[in-house]
């Protein structure tokens, strides 16, 4: 997987904008040609090639040692045993 697959444009280089602005651009055009019938088919591919990159990047997540019992910990943990950032932080 392409690391730049998930990033906001904003993150990505010119060079990258560009190419996927074209491949969107493509895309659109080649959907405007297509039936309903095919339309369907790309939609349900989509929505496949979606949820893939989704359950890669949970088992990626689960793959970190110990993370889902920090985030259970975390959840447990009352709000007010946390300090404010402003409190911390006031230069922010």
């Amino acid at each position: 997987m392409d690391t730049t697959d998930n990033l906001p444009i904003e993150d990505m280089d010119s060079t990258t904008v560009v190419s996927v602005t074209e491949l969107q651009r493509q895309l659109n055009e080649s959907l405007k040609q297509l039936s309903p019938e095919r339309l369907q088919v790309i939609a349900d591919f989509a929505a496949y090639l979606a949820n893939a990159e989704s359950e890669a990047a949970t088992q990626e997540l689960l793959a970190i040692p110990g993370l889902l019992e920090r985030i259970k910990h975390n959840q447990a943990t009352p709000k007010t045993d946390y300090t404010p950032w402003r409190a911390i932080r006031s230069d922010v």
